[in-house]
């Protein structure tokens, strides 16, 4: 009975198609899904073949083929052809069909191919209870699928899902971006509504540089070092609904140079980090080659959010040349005319190129327009752009410009393979903002003190007010500030001598309400009459030569930049035989090591010119960025201690989370069985990331 149903099934479709599935069970199985957003090779839908006369009783001209079948509409049998104004859907079963004749055909809930008769798993979506017809949502054999949908258990969707128009998504554009989703309530848990959040508050430690000065002696630039430190992610915070949400542009470079395996892995790194948003955070993608666009407005990350935003990710295409400030203005846009706004906000930028339009290089001769102080509204300067620079192509100089002036962080990607993983990094942060808007103040408590200078960095210290704007911190995050004083010679009878007082408010991003820390410490030392055995604080000691080292690093820099290589170098090896003679050099502390093998490394990017051009120059703005703000950037090929500086836990589980999915083929074991090897060595990823580094392609003008 069975071999007569199939002959009869063959011969109903056999002017229709070539193929007739056995079952519909193993029709199905073709549609598949992995559970991977993308994939490091590209994906393609399964192929139906021929039957053949032995497995099908009936023998079918030669002169029909899969491909002349799919240059005809099989409902209206017409041509279709790419650009002649009619869009085309290719569904699972490899069958394609005029966009508008398909939405016909399934508007009354048919999901069932017209052609070969198979089921679809995932039907011409339709907008439940709209008059409206349906909207079909067309395959893109790229570099990513959309994943299926999860359960929802542990993070409810805050709204039914709903796929929006495919036109929507990707084609309109209008002229103010005051088309963002609206923000949904969340459900806040009841202990999350005390001061401080649900994770306490801020903790802020002091330590003078040593105990006691004697009453006779005074000291000059007598060193005070405030320790800030950010609450950590509480078991109770670690969903998406009761952490601070996250506005994030992303604006991505699709010029020329980054056809073929640049933009496939840019895409894989943009697939993870749409995965790891909440249903709470939202994204837009802008992308730019010789002119910017809109691919993405600004959504909520739902399951339906996310499977749009691949979607808008998989179109892209790379061609053109490069217009970073045209990029750079359009993401700005995005966040400065929205009508809803969420706690966080930032904007991630990528590009492998120079800007072939209109910015100016800080340290180059290009007079085609401004520099980005003055191309960006005033407006984005209070929002961080987090510039990524990879390849020896890009220009590392204007995107630390660009950080630098914005807030944010320039990281220096030498291999693309590791774009996944900066990506990771800096997203752990931003997912994870315990406090907000943080100003520091500082009191000189003794009236004969005078506070000389406060090493903070690219922080802002206004001498008058005597505070520092710091801003947003993520878990677990610290800061130091040193604060240098004059220790006068004390008359009286008084056994000890307060120095400062320090205090802090800020903003709960959760709570949304202002935590002050009027009194947070107040800093005392000892004013015996007789010289005594004064501690010194090895804490003060290790800010010092975290600053040293920053410091030579950044006169290196300037002696590179004049030709002086020899110089840089030397100005490097003399810091790091001082940095080994210190009291943390010589206990082997943790931060001497690191910033001992920042310097070498640093050396070894100086060794000539042509070093120094191609990786030296962007491995060194990276790092002074990363000293600058005290945060952690991505250098290099992101496997040595280095770049382990400032990282924080959730920066630390979210690289590790990238890193087991960075290369999407299981490793076959000895056993036979296939296994991913979670964890590889550092020296391992290396060695693998450089096999697949690829020379730089030339830049398309």
């Amino acid at each position: 009975m069975g071999s007569k149903w199939r002959k009869a099934k063959l011969a109903l479709g056999l002017n229709l198609c070539l193929y007739v599935p056995k079952t519909l069970e193993e029709s199905s199985s073709l549609s598949r899904r992995s559970n991977d957003a993308v994939s490091l090779s590209p994906v393609t839908v399964p192929r139906p073949t021929t039957p053949t006369p032995s497995s099908s009783g009936l023998r079918l001209p030669r002169s029909i083929s899969i491909s002349s079948s799919k240059k005809t509409c099989a409902i209206c049998l017409t041509a279709m052809k790419a650009g002649q104004g009619h869009a085309i859907f290719t569904a699972e079963c490899s069958h394609s069909f005029h966009f508008h004749c398909i939405t016909t055909n399934v508007q009354h809930g048919n999901q069932i191919c017209p052609v070969c008769r198979a089921k679809w798993n995932e039907v011409p979506l339709q907008i439940p209870n709209a008059k409206s017809k349906p909207i079909v949502r067309p395959r893109d054999d790229a570099w990513m699928t959309i994943p299926p949908r999860r359960s929802s258990q542990n993070q409810p969707s805050p709204r039914p899902e709903r796929l929006r128009p495919v036109s929507m998504i990707f084609n309109n554009e209008p002229a103010v971006f005051n088309d963002d989703e609206a923000l949904e309530p969340q459900d806040r848990p009841a202990e999350s509504t005390k001061p401080g959040g649900v994770s306490g508050k801020l903790e802020v430690k002091t330590y003078p540089e040593i105990s006691e000065v004697v009453r006779s002696v005074s000291f000059k630039d007598f060193s005070v070092l405030i320790n800030l430190k950010a609450p950590p992610v509480s078991s109770s915070s670690s969903s998406s609904s009761s952490r601070a949400p996250v506005d994030l542009v992303t604006v991505l470079d699709v010029s020329g140079s980054m056809a073929g395996t640049k933009l496939a892995l840019l895409k894989r790194a943009m697939g993870f980090v749409i995965q790891n948003l909440g249903p709470f955070d939202r994204l837009s993608v802008i992308s730019f080659s010789s002119t910017a666009r809109r691919s993405f407005p600004l959504r909520l990350m739902t399951e339906t959010g996310k499977q749009e935003a691949l979607q808008a990710v998989n179109s892209l295409v790379s061609n053109g040349g490069t217009n970073i400030a045209e990029g750079l203005m359009k993401g700005a846009k995005v966040l400065i005319e929205r009508r809803f706004k969420n706690s966080v906000s930032s904007i991630v930028l990528l590009s492998d190129g120079q800007d072939t339009y209109t910015m100016t290089s800080p340290t180059g001769s290009n007079t085609k327009g401004a520099d980005y102080k003055t191309l960006l509204p005033k407006e984005v300067n209070r929002i961080p752009v987090h510039a990524f620079g990879f390849g020896a192509d890009h220009d590392a100089s204007l995107m630390h410009s660009i950080a630098e002036n914005s807030g944010g962080t320039f990281s220096f990607i030498e291999s693309e393979t590791v774009i996944q993983d900066a990506f990771a990094q800096c997203i752990g942060g931003l997912l994870s903002v315990m406090v907000q808007e943080l100003r520091v103040k500082i009191e000189c408590v003794h009236p004969m003190l005078k506070i000389g200078s406060v090493k903070a960095g690219s922080y802002r210290f206004d001498s008058r007010t005597g505070s520092i704007e710091v801003g947003d911190l993520y878990a677990e995050e610290e800061r130091n500030f040193l604060v240098n004083l004059d220790v006068p010679v004390l008359d009286g009878v008084l056994d000890t001598m307060s120095l400062l007082k320090v205090g802090c408010v800020y903003r709960d991003p959760v709570t949304k309400e202002t935590v002050d820390l009027s009194n947070s410490g107040e800093v005392k030392i000892l004013r015996p009459v007789l010289e005594g055995r004064p501690v010194v604080s090895v804490e003060v000691d290790r800010q010092k030569i975290r600053l040293r080292a920053a410091e030579a690093i950044s006169e290196a820099r300037v002696l590179a930049e004049r030709g002086d290589l020899t110089g840089a170098v030397s100005v490097l090896e003399t810091c790091r035989g001082v940095l080994s003679e210190t009291v943390s050099g010589r206990a082997g502390d943790a931060l001497c090591v690191s910033l001992c093998a920042e310097l070498k490394e640093t050396q070894e990017r100086m060794a000539s010119r042509q070093v120094y051009e191609s990786s030296g120059r962007a491995y060194v703005l990276a790092g002074l960025s990363s000293h600058s703000w005290q945060r952690a950037t991505a250098r290099g090929d992101m496997s040595d201690t280095t770049t382990m500086s400032y990282q924080t836990q959730s920066m630390v589980d979210m690289v590790n989370l990238s890193q087991t999915m960075t290369f999407g083929c299981p490793r076959a074991s000895s056993n036979g069985n296939s296994s991913s090897n979670p964890n590889p060595s550092p020296s391992a990823r290396r060695k693998l990331r450089q096999a697949l580094t690829f020379p730089a392609r030339p830049r398309a003008r």
